[in-house]
């Protein structure tokens, strides 16, 4: 069984997917831009601030069902540029303690909106 998992607190979905989805333990977050969803804007144009903000969406979508980042078991990364990866990971550090999720990370061609990343994750709770 799956569950459509929805937070006020991070932008609606911009096509026809979910948020998240959630089935018996695990919680699969959709790629999350860095929209602000009170404005439907980015907090800025520089990477630490959209790192920022996609990932306190995601934290947020997590928290609507009672998760936290420490439940992240798994995150993907999509970056506009590669070069901007030292910038984020100083960002994506301050959200996670202890154990640090897998990761993959990678250069796309683009990312929609424009958007310099795209986080997406995989929580599970026991």
């Amino acid at each position: 069984m799956k569950k459509v998992v929805y937070s006020d607190k991070a932008p609606a979905a911009i096509g026809p997917y979910s948020q998240a989805i959630k089935t018996e333990k695990t919680i699969y977050v959709s790629g999350q831009l860095p929209v602000d969803p009170a404005t439907g804007n980015f907090p800025s144009e520089d990477i630490k601030d959209q790192a920022k903000q996609s990932l306190t969406n995601i934290k947020n979508i997590l928290e609507s069902e009672g998760y936290t980042m420490a439940d992240v078991v798994k995150t993907t990364v999509l970056l506009a540029d590669i070069a901007d990866f030292a910038a984020m990971n100083e960002v994506y550090a301050t959200f996670f303690e202890g154990a640090f999720p897998a990761r993959s990370a990678f250069q796309v061609a683009a990312v929609p909106k424009g958007a310099k990343l795209e986080i997406e994750a995989i929580a599970y709770k026991a």
